[in-house]
């Protein structure tokens, strides 16, 4: 019999930095009450991961997900609050709600900025009662829960636009925890990097020049859109090696960004651009031929290699070195066109 391994509630929050370390103290601070939480981030950078994380390190009864953005029209009152049988055409039986469903626990609120003005009204009385009628029944019901919300606005801002309730805010805004986007804490990608190719891999590796790429985006999707490339990555090679030319689009052309921003191979720098001062461009051709011998440099002289990095035949590699006249070291000095 394996010995059991035990529960870390922690575990999700990956990362050493010193933004993550204290994120750690602040969810232990947090898991120690009962009072109201906000947490607060961009989207994708892991807020409902945090609000497990401070249930399961107290936990008591269900965890449940009230994902606000998805309440439409007029099933967001009865998928909160439920409804009485009859209530309406086709609630041919009673239907308990999410609020009903957290009693004893806790209720996370993602995105409550998406919720409308009337049913914050509604959501601010049942923190406060700890009752609500269903749709449809006279009859008030109980719950009682810890509230978790999260949020990717800016909700003071949202209250002097008069699109949050100043009430309901406060009630919710007892302790704050705000996630860093990732590209101010770079230092855990590489460490997110191996967690989900761990996840989601079959043996698989990135080179050194593929986690430098990864790690010079800027991510805007942040932690979720790290997971979405790296599963993205592993599906499309079986590997087991994952190089740059497995990159997707947008951090290919990031990189080329990046490049465009560096100065230019003979010195001089994107404000001497041959289109004009100041435009970061090169022509296509200096971009084909820095991208060329980038990848002889990155495979140490194999042209073999080099030319299936670029999705380019040998033959057209050999040519356009010849053009290049550079000599260029490489790893098959016996290989030529001729002798393939």
């Amino acid at each position: 019999m394996q010995p059991q391994v035990a529960y870390d509630p922690l575990a999700g929050l990956i990362g050493n930095s010193p933004a993550m370390r204290q994120i750690h103290e602040t969810v232990k601070r947090m898991s120690k009450s009962r009072f109201p939480a906000l947490i607060l981030g961009e989207t994708g950078t892991g807020k409902e991961v945090v609000a497990r994380a401070i249930h399961n390190l107290n936990p008591r009864g269900p965890f449940v997900v009230v994902d606000c953005s998805s309440l439409v029209g007029p099933l967001m009152e009865s998928e909160l609050f439920g409804y009485a049988k009859g209530a309406f055409t086709g609630a041919h039986t009673a239907k308990l709600g999410l609020l009903d469903a957290a009693n004893g626990g806790t209720a996370f609120f993602d995105e409550i900025g998406e919720l409308p003005l009337d049913l914050q009204m509604k959501l601010l009385r049942v923190l406060q009662e700890k009752e609500f009628r269903a749709v449809g029944s006279v009859a008030q019901r109980s719950s009682t829960f810890r509230v978790i919300a999260a949020t990717n606005r800016d909700l003071a801002a949202e209250v002097q636009a008069n699109r949050f309730r100043q009430d309901l805010f406060y009630r919710l805004n007892v302790m704050r925890l705000r996630l860093p986007p990732l590209r101010e804490r770079r230092e855990d990608i590489p460490g997110l990097i191996t967690h989900f190719v761990n996840r989601h891999g079959d043996g698989h590796s990135l080179a050194d020049e593929t986690i430098k790429a990864l790690v010079e985006y800027d991510w805007p999707g942040n932690i979720r859109e790290l997971e979405h490339t790296v599963q993205r990555m592993v599906a499309m090679n079986s590997g087991p090696w994952l190089t740059t030319a497995d990159l997707p689009s947008t951090l290919v052309n990031r990189e080329l960004e990046r490049r465009f921003d560096a100065p230019f191979r003979d010195g001089t720098s994107p404000a001497s651009s041959p289109f004009g001062p100041g435009v970061p461009v090169s022509p296509l051709a200096e971009v084909e031929k820095r991208a060329i011998l980038d990848a002889i440099r990155y495979t140490k002289g194999d042209r073999t290699v080099a030319a299936a990095l670029l999705g380019i035949g040998r033959t057209t590699l050999y040519r356009k070195l010849k053009d290049y006249e550079e000599g260029v070291e490489t790893g098959d000095p016996e290989e030529s066109p001729d002798n393939r």
